[in-house]
């Protein structure tokens, strides 16, 4: 079993009273890629087999959900992913030009709320610096210096807010009167994204940039 020190920061925002599926869930959407059954018990703190068990019952869940979502197996490899055939769908309703991957960033931010970008890194990975530039550029998120420290705080923009917002309303008004329309955070993650670098601080990263 993985010690406290073990366990990932992604772990930091999720409720305690999470069911271990529920938790396997959250820890596979926030990764955005496919996970091994180590991997998965290192950040959700458990054993292999308690994990092999939650994971036979969320894959059991969502066999019989309504959803456009599934846990997709490759291998010893677990990963969240949309349903074959729904990726053309799922980009005519995004509201803005966006790579899934940044779309997965952006969406942990708004988890999160407002987040140190080196914690950023630690959950996406290195590629995360390519989505932050992405989403700077487009002005759906706002980046400030750490007042001690060498990270930077990002946070949403009222770009986001407004954008976001309005094509919620959207899908909700469609919702209504169809049948149930994937949430834009639900995109299919891009290609395995790169591992973290430790040896990229955000200050030496911003120099390059």
């Amino acid at each position: 079993m993985a010690s406290e020190s073990q366990i990932d920061p992604s772990q930091e925002s999720l409720p305690s009273d999470l069911s271990l599926p529920a938790r396997i869930e959250a820890i596979l959407y926030l990764k955005g890629r496919a996970l091994g059954l180590g991997e998965l018990a290192e950040i959700s703190g458990v054993s292999r087999d308690q994990v092999e068990v939650g994971l036979i019952t969320l894959m059991a869940d969502y066999a019989h959900r309504d959803t456009a979502l599934e846990i997709r197996q490759e291998g010893q490899r677990y990963s969240l992913q949309l349903r074959d055939g729904l990726g053309d769908l799922v980009q005519n309703l995004l509201p803005v030009d966006l790579s899934t991957a940044a779309l997965r960033t952006l969406a942990t931010i708004a988890i999160k709320k407002r987040i140190l970008q080196s914690d950023l890194v630690d959950l996406r990975g290195s590629g995360a610096y390519d989505h932050i530039k992405e989403l700077l550029a487009q002005n759906f998120i706002e980046r400030k210096r750490q007042s001690e420290g060498r990270s930077y705080w990002l946070s949403l923009s009222e770009k986001f807010h407004r954008t976001f917002s309005v094509k919620t309303d959207e899908l909700v008004a469609q919702r209504r009167s169809s049948a149930p329309a994937p949430r834009q955070e639900d995109s299919t993650a891009a290609a395995a994204e790169a591992t973290p670098d430790p040896g990229l601080s955000d200050e030496a990263w911003e120099q390059a940039a």
